[in-house]
């Protein structure tokens, strides 16, 4: 999302004759890293944050309106540092991160910056040696549904609000010993992971996750291979999933009263039926 606006007086800095203007991005990831970007070839403090120099860093034009029209802004930026690496992008740590735009005064970075845009990151694109990133308009939240669509399968997420599991004594901790393509050995079995998910807790793919599709055993099918070799043993945690059906709801976790789908109502398969068939 990216919400912006024009400002309705400028600071006196930015009405100077010679402005000492500096773009600055604060990027927060999903596991809770944050880093600081800024265009000026120096190193800034602001808030507390240190903001790396990275004058390949540039944003696309932005324009800001108010009407209903989808506003997403693109960024650029050559992957030179440790900082935004080729392997956290090609792994998907990127994706989704919390994305904030501003113009400061790199002569005085104490004084309050100018708030350009705000929102989370989109695809994000390799380029060789760079990458674009695309950062989505607040008004792409209206191409949401209106109201759930009917679905025989359950519509939440196994312990989310609406389906009110307690997920605390289907959580487990184990360690992975092994890895071979999408299939992880563990050190003890675990019951019940087809349709859970597996979370590094070590190791280069510390903070990432995968789906399980199933589980026999202490071997794990994942949906995807991790994205870094395993080195060693490394510590996952595992929650326990759910194949969205009535019958497992009511059985497994005697949670009927919450299932958020229409197990019985009719398919369209139903039109294709002849008459006492």
């Amino acid at each position: 999302m990216v919400s912006s606006g024009v400002m309705m007086e400028a600071p006196g800095w930015l009405r100077e004759e010679v402005v000492t203007l500096a773009w600055c991005w604060r990027l927060a990831r999903r596991d809770g890293v944050v880093i600081g970007l800024t265009s000026h070839d120096r190193d800034l403090q602001v808030g507390g944050i240190l903001y790396r120099a990275a004058p390949g860093m540039k944003p696309s034009a932005l324009e800001a309106s108010d009407g209903l029209d989808a506003a997403t802004m693109d960024m650029e930026g050559a992957i030179t540092s440790e900082a935004i690496a080729a392997r956290d992008i090609d792994a998907g740590r990127w994706d989704g991160a919390e994305l904030e735009l501003f113009v400061t005064d790199w002569s005085a970075p104490d004084v309050a910056p100018v708030t350009v845009a705000r929102g989370s990151l989109g695809a994000i694109e390799r380029r060789g040696p760079a990458f674009a990133a695309e950062l989505q308009g607040v008004t792409r939240l209206l191409d949401r549904p209106v109201c759930p669509a009917t679905s025989p399968s359950c519509r939440a997420m196994l312990g989310d609000r609406a389906c009110r599991v307690d997920l605390a004594p289907r959580t487990h901790l184990r360690r992975a010993t092994a890895v071979e393509g999408r299939m992880v050995t563990l050190d003890a079995a675990v019951p019940a992971m087809a349709f859970g998910e597996l979370m590094w807790l070590e190791g280069g793919n510390c903070g990432l996750a995968s789906p399980v599709i199933a589980a026999a055993g202490s071997t794990l099918h994942l949906a995807e291979a991790p994205a870094f070799a395993l080195a060693g043993p490394v510590r996952v945690r595992l929650i326990e999933g759910c194949d969205k059906q009535l019958a497992t709801c009511r059985d497994r976790f005697a949670n009927a009263a919450n299932f958020r789908g229409e197990a019985h109502l009719p398919g369209n398969d139903l039109l294709t039926r002849y008459p006492g068939g």
